[in-house]
């Protein structure tokens, strides 16, 4: 039976885990806006984007993106850029929690943090599962970390089930 601790670190890598699948579409939405792909396949590619929450609020995200590709190259190409950058934001937290850094759980809570206003926003103004499961995912996901290093940071702050194996060590050492 696996410890409660091995269970959160198994929680981290999943957490990591889907960072880096959110990396790996907003690579793949930067390059196709970097090279000019055409708007219909880079809707699409935004769509399926969607289910991750990769971006938030993917359909005002979504608007913008068929407003800005009824624009200029310029305005693509800096579409691009921002992805690369959310994207470049999302694997050092993705690489960060699979190497179970603390650092990288509080960069995961700050941005996931960040992007709840603009879900809540979302979610006012489109209700739909979508939007609450973004919001319900990332919430979680936030709690769970800031919880994980709280409890991390309190002194004795260990299982029921290692202070009894404390107290049986202990005393298997004075007798």
């Amino acid at each position: 039976m696996a410890s409660s601790r091995e269970r959160g670190d198994r929680v981290v890598v999943l957490i990591g885990v889907f960072k880096l699948l959110k990396s790996a579409l907003l690579i793949a939405i930067g390059a196709a806006a970097l090279r000019g792909v055409p708007a219909a396949a880079l809707e699409r590619a935004l769509d399926a984007s969607g289910w991750t929450g990769a971006l938030s609020g993917h359909r005002t995200v979504r608007d913008a993106v068929v407003r800005l590709l009824s624009m200029d190259a310029h305005t693509l190409r800096d579409l691009g850029i921002a992805c690369l950058c959310y994207a470049a934001v999302f694997l050092i937290e993705g690489v960060g929690l699979l190497r179970r850094r603390r650092w990288a759980e509080w960069l995961t809570v700050v941005v996931t943090v960040s992007f709840i206003p603009v879900e809540i926003y979302e979610l006012a103004r489109h209700r739909g599962a979508g939007e609450l499961a973004a919001l319900a995912i990332n919430a979680a996901i936030a709690v769970y970390l800031v919880r994980r290093r709280l409890q991390a940071r309190v002194p004795g702050a260990y299982t029921r089930g290692a202070e009894s194996r404390f107290r049986a060590a202990r005393h298997s050492i004075r007798a």
